[in-house]
């Protein structure tokens, strides 16, 4: 082989081996961010159920309702993994409550907190599917740039409708 030959493949080789390098580097940044961008919102939307379990708290005392507080309660201390149903359940049992039984600034207040839910929920979803259909690709998977991390979750519930 020519030694020009032999130089010329090299550089070539180191060319590639670098963009590949680059381009591995940029990815696993943008998929760390996306990790962050999941982990703020999910803290995100707890705290909008958590407030939506306060508030559902509050008009189960002013309506007397016993079994609307046991499952805000529930609610608001289920694990991560128990939470859809948990809440699908309270959004049941909020839908079901007769607006004109309860005070109006209670009222607005459970719409306000139902409409964060709502919000912090599509937001959430949303960064659930920007990661992962970044870690779904195959170089990603390949070169394992997700690391340890565990896959991001959906968080669905029952979107109540508005008061």
């Amino acid at each position: 082989m020519a030694p020009g030959l032999y130089w010329s493949l090299t550089a070539v080789l180191v060319a590639v081996l670098v963009t590949i390098a680059v381009w591995a580097y940029q990815t696993a940044n943008r998929l760390d961010r996306l990790h962050v961008r999941y982990d703020l919102s999910w803290q995100a939307l707890d705290a909008a159920l958590a407030r939506r379990a306060v508030v559902a708290r509050a008009v189960a005392a002013d309506i007397g309702d016993a079994r609307l507080a046991g499952l805000a309660y529930d609610a608001e201390r289920a694990p991560r993994w128990t939470r859809e149903g948990c809440e699908n359940e309270l959004s049941t049992e909020l839908s079901q409550i007769d607006p004109d039984a309860v005070r109006p600034a209670l009222v607005a207040e459970l719409t306000e907190a139902e409409s964060r839910v709502l919000l912090a929920r599509r937001f959430h979803n949303d960064a659930v599917r920007d990661t992962l259909a970044l870690r779904e690709r195959r170089p990603v998977r390949w070169l394992r740039l997700g690391g340890h991390a565990p896959l991001p979750t959906y968080f669905e519930i029952a979107e109540t409708a508005q008061r």
